[in-house]
């Protein structure tokens, strides 16, 4: 495979010749309306086969079909434990969004225009990215529960925080050094992105544009993307295990039963040689979960019946790897506060600001949820360390 001349000079479109079919790579910024035109006007010269475009089948319809958000399903989403996941990819949006704006642009306008240019010229359209679920789920499973905070919250200061961008800027984001530095960086603190996010689409997508049909394939493709694309053109892969969404660790079972095992035979063995000490180890649970539990939904301004379920559920849910305060907390303020349709139109809107974001109702619920869940967890960590030093003190003391 080798690298032949650009019909058009631009330094974003790079030709490549594989096994005798001819395979374009147009390397965008999201949020630059130059990369719309550039795609519009390659499509048109090329005239190929197949239009590749960095979408999966859940983003395409997102695109198209601008009412999806009407399907959402709050009750779900809390009830598989995604609530911090959905906020975590609220948060990406609304910084995309929030850029576009700046520029003039709607978000994915450049892959939607490669969809409209693959009409225009009768060219296949192709599907080229893996499922955003999959790699988030992929993503998610590879990240400790303190590093999905900390990414949270790197979203949410990049929501909130305005920073000074021109399109210039923009352009300068399509260099090679640059992105590479950036994600560099970005995998120093979170190693799995760059893994998941990156490197591995980078192989998702060169296998299918591979396997486009046609003797002439355009791909519409993130600028940071092209230079591992181009790398992956060169081996073939298997997919299924891209596809799949890893199971949690034995370790991580371990753990999670383990601890809740733990605790239970530590009360256990003190009521049965102090019944007193072993009462006061009940309470302690109790209180450092539920009120831990309480302050997360207060600072969540969850409504009362919600911050009273988290403190009745936080204690017993930690005893549970299946289950979490902040899921029960969650599910009450989304039955007491019921979204409207008009929080789900107001969603993108009210996500560039830190009042819209607690005053919408669907991203209102999945803040009680995560923050529910965040104070049970440290009322688990003090809890048990109290329950355990009575131990000590009972079975150890002078």
């Amino acid at each position: 495979m080798n690298s032949g001349s650009d019909l058009l000079t631009s330094e974003n479109v790079h030709r490549i010749d594989y096994d005798g079919r001819e395979i374009v790579l147009i390397g965008t910024a999201h949020v630059s309306q130059k990369s719309v035109g550039e795609v519009k006007d390659v499509i048109a010269a090329e005239n190929p086969d197949t239009v590749c475009v960095e979408l999966c089948e859940a983003r395409y319809q997102s695109l198209i079909d601008t009412e999806t958000w009407k399907n959402t399903d709050i009750v779900k989403i809390i009830r598989e434990g995604k609530a911090l996941l959905l906020l975590a990819k609220l948060a990406l949006s609304s910084y995309q969004k929030k850029l576009a704006r700046k520029f003039g642009v709607k978000p994915g306008e450049e892959m939607i225009q490669g969809i409209n240019s693959a009409k225009e010229i009768g060219a296949e359209l192709c599907l080229a990215d893996r499922d955003i679920q999959i790699t988030m789920l992929r993503l998610w499973r590879n990240l400790g529960f303190w590093s999905k905070i900390k990414l949270f919250f790197n979203f949410m200061l990049g929501m909130f925080i305005d920073e000074e961008l021109t399109e210039e800027d923009m352009e300068k984001m399509k260099s090679q050094d640059m992105l590479s530095a950036a994600l560099e960086e970005l995998s120093k603190a979170f190693p799995q992105l760059k893994s998941v996010v990156i490197d591995e689409r980078d192989i998702y997508l060169a296998q299918k544009i591979k396997e486009a049909p046609g003797e002439k394939v355009v791909a519409v493709l993130g600028a940071g993307h092209i230079p591992g694309i181009k790398k992956e053109l060169l081996n073939n892969h298997d997919l299924s295990e891209l596809n799949r969404v890893p199971s949690p660790s034995r370790a991580t079972k371990i753990i999670g039963w383990g601890i809740p095992i733990f605790i239970i035979t530590i009360i256990a063995s003190t009521f049965s040689v102090d019944r007193a000490t072993g009462i006061d180890q009940m309470i302690s649970w109790i209180l450092w979960n539920g009120s831990l539990g309480v302050l997360g939904a207060i600072l969540a301004f969850a409504h009362p019946l919600a911050i009273l379920t988290a403190f009745v559920a936080a204690p017993i849910s930690s005893l549970s790897p299946l289950l979490a305060a902040g899921w029960f907390a969650g599910l009450t303020e989304a039955l007491v506060r019921k979204p409207s349709v008009n929080d789900f139109e107001n969603l993108a809107e009210d996500m560039h600001t830190l009042k819209g974001f607690w005053r919408n109702k669907v991203t209102h619920i999945l803040l009680v949820v995560v923050f529910a869940n965040l104070g049970s967890t440290i009322g688990t960590i003090i809890g048990g360390a109290d329950v355990v030093s009575k131990f000590i003190s009972t079975f150890f003391g002078s």
